[in-house]
């Protein structure tokens, strides 16, 4: 599945060597570290190549092919346990288990696991960036306040990897180069003052650098081990002969130069697929597949406080043309249930011409969600459930569009037109501008709720108009008079009257012709 298928300063170490350089990229603009507001959260997993394919107990080990020979690049900690390490050949590991599980890497897969990821954490921040094939950097400095802490967010992060089946090595750090290499050294550390920054990497072997091989070699040849010995080269002599960008790197990672990063962002429009292994007609199986990429649907919205009207599932097979079912809602919507009740209605009709093999699911445009004060609502029961289930109008009016059809539903919407008669019309629930179509009437609280096709005539009495008793005049006039261009024109003056029973009735007077009254609608 797939988702349209998360210490002290270090400037004595170079005080004996701060040689003027030729290069003006590595020339540093200061040796005192600046203030850095953000802090880094690196993600490092470097089992992704096995963890990509889901959690599991069995031996089972990730080949890559190496000079035409498949070798062991990742073994489970059964597989381990039966002694087979990484660089063995693949047939080598079958002879020590010949139950074993082999899996060649596949980097697209994991690119969109990291992917996958990426997009679970940008619910904890909106800076989330690559640094690697197998390392995420999340900017966090803005978060910790509303995830109450550095220790909450960070549990909250490391938990929510360990229940997706993911063994990371975190770090926190002010810079990301920092967080970077503390991560991949295992350091499991968190530093807020850049200051601190300098002792803490000291000790990191070069292998956590991610530098050449050629380049580490040669350090390694010069009797150099770790960052500590890099800094106490002197600086001129270390960019003419290994390139002024390792200069560039250290100076980085200390909080010396800024280290600008491209924060990722996922699609803004949700698709997401559902792969099957074989054929399935099982009508049961296929709702449970539905139910959880709604989920993932859901996850995607809520994350950006959006909501579709309409999704798209597809249902492909392997011979015949696909099969669509398209839902739609009156309101923006993000919840799952929501839209799963309305695909357990229409899944009932829903003819499949041949058994499926996967199923894709393509959110709408997404719109950002409008609070509401109060909704009236309506009470069910569920079935096989003791609780009552609670319904919006716009919930309803969904039910009942998927029920009986689009054509047989439809909305009211007001119109720019001050004669009563004219300034609504009938409304596609489901079409774009839908979500004003049951909030319309509602915030027009001067015109009633009720309209009459046709004004009716009041009687009268010593001037006062009667409906179940005298009226009460409580607002007005309000003076309509428009439409003059046409034969349909209206000069009135109306009124917000109550009568003895507490009606609220709009009532109006004609200006031009007679001094009747007439009652044109009811209030709520």
């Amino acid at each position: 599945m797939s988702t349209a298928r998360h210490h002290r300063s270090s400037q004595g170490l170079f005080s004996q060597h701060s040689l003027a350089l030729d290069t003006p990229a590595v020339r540093p603009q200061t040796l005192t570290a600046p203030v850095i507001k953000r802090l880094w959260f690196c993600i490092y997993l470097p089992n992704l190549a096995l963890e990509t394919s889901g959690p599991g107990d069995e031996a089972r080990v990730v080949v890559e092919e190496q000079h035409g020979i498949h070798r062991v690049l990742l073994a489970s900690a059964k597989a381990e346990f039966a002694g087979i390490l990484p660089g063995q050949s693949a047939n080598a590991a079958l002879a020590l288990l010949p139950a074993l599980r082999v899996e060649e890497r596949s980097e697209i897969a994991e690119q969109q696991t990291l992917e996958n990821l990426a997009f679970w954490l940008e619910q904890f921040t909106s800076v989330v960036c690559f640094a690697g094939p197998d390392v995420l950097l999340v900017e966090i400095a803005g978060s910790l306040r509303l995830y109450g802490g550095l220790l909450s967010l960070r549990q909250q992060i490391a938990a929510g990897l360990g229940q997706q089946g993911f063994s990371a090595s975190l770090a926190i750090a002010p810079t990301p180069l920092a967080a970077t290499w503390l991560a991949r050294g295992g350091r499991r550390t968190c530093i807020r003052e850049p200051a601190n920054l300098a002792a803490a990497l000291r000790t990191l072997s070069l292998a956590c650098l991610d530098w050449p091989n050629a380049v580490c070699e040669s350090l390694t040849g010069m009797g150099v081990r770790n960052i500590g010995d890099c800094l106490r080269l002197p600086r001129e002599g270390f960019a003419r002969r290994f390139g002024p960008q390792r200069l560039i790197e250290l100076d980085r990672a200390l909080g010396r130069l800024p280290d600008p990063r491209s924060s990722w962002r996922a699609p803004e429009r949700f698709c997401a697929d559902y792969e099957m292994t074989e054929e399935q007609s099982d009508r049961e199986l296929l709702l449970a597949i539905c139910r959880e990429l709604l989920f993932s649907l859901e996850q995607f919205l809520r994350t950006r406080q959006l909501g579709v009207q309409s999704i798209l599932f597809t249902f492909f097979h392997l011979h015949n043309s696909a099969t669509q079912l398209r839902l739609g809602c009156a309101n923006a919507e993000r919840m799952a249930d929501c839209w799963f009740d309305l695909l357990s209605i229409r899944f009932e009709k829903l003819t499949l011409s041949e058994p499926v093999v996967s199923v894709r699911l393509r959110g709408g445009h997404a719109q950002a969600l409008q609070a509401e004060p109060g909704r009236l609502r309506f009470q069910g029961k569920a079935p096989g459930q003791g609780r009552a289930l609670r319904f919006s109008v716009a919930q309803l009016a969904e039910r009942l569009v998927a029920r009986v059809g689009n054509e047989c539903v439809a909305g009211v919407a007001t119109v720019a037109e001050h004669r009563p008669q004219l300034a609504w019309r009938l409304q596609d629930l489901l079409s774009g501008k839908a979500a004003k179509t049951l909030s319309t009437i509602r915030k027009g609280l001067q015109r009633p709720l009720w309209m009459l096709p046709e004004p009716v005539l009041l009687p009268v009495d010593a001037g006062y108009p009667l409906h179940q008793g005298r009226l009460r005049i409580v607002e007005g006039p309000e003076r309509l008079e428009t439409g003059w261009w046409d034969e349909d024109g209206i000069a009135r003056d109306y009124y917000t009257a109550v009568n003895p029973r507490g009606m609220r009735l709009w009532v109006f007077r004609n200006r031009n012709r007679t001094a009747s009254w007439y009652l044109h609608g009811f209030f709520g």
